[in-house]
């Protein structure tokens, strides 16, 4: 069996660069650690971090054809955030006018969770601890 140690990163490709740089660091809070435009590819690389450790690489290309979510489509669901009051961050998010739904609990573990989607609609989950 492969010994895997961590999920090192994940890619996300946005379609408006300017507008998924400011949702992730100035709404979700990631950090830059590394910003790279690439003339060859008219393409930014954005890496981010999230309480100092690498976690995105955000991407922009040209006229990125956009990726079904729903219905539920095959590949990746969503990607889930720890946060420690579920109910603090969702008011946190409303107060910038992001869309997040109900808050549910988890059937299995009893924990609370609620969705809600970046620019490009990409679902996102915040997980209380």
């Amino acid at each position: 069996m492969l010994q895997l140690n961590k999920v090192h990163h994940i890619a996300i490709i946005c379609s408006d660069y300017k507008r998924s740089k400011t949702f992730y660091t100035e709404i979700l809070g990631f950090t830059i650690v590394k910003e790279t435009y690439r003339v060859e590819r008219r393409s930014y690389k954005l890496d981010l971090a999230l309480n100092g450790r690498y976690v995105i690489e955000l991407f922009s290309f040209p006229d990125p054809p956009p990726r079904v979510s729903r219905p539920e489509a095959a590949g990746l669901r969503h990607l889930a955030f720890e946060v420690d009051d579920l109910d603090m961050a969702v008011r946190g998010l409303r107060e910038y006018d992001i869309a997040v739904e109900d808050i549910r609990t988890d059937d299995i573990t009893g924990k609370r969770f609620a969705f809600f989607t970046d620019p490009d609609n990409l679902p996102l989950e915040l997980y209380e601890k």
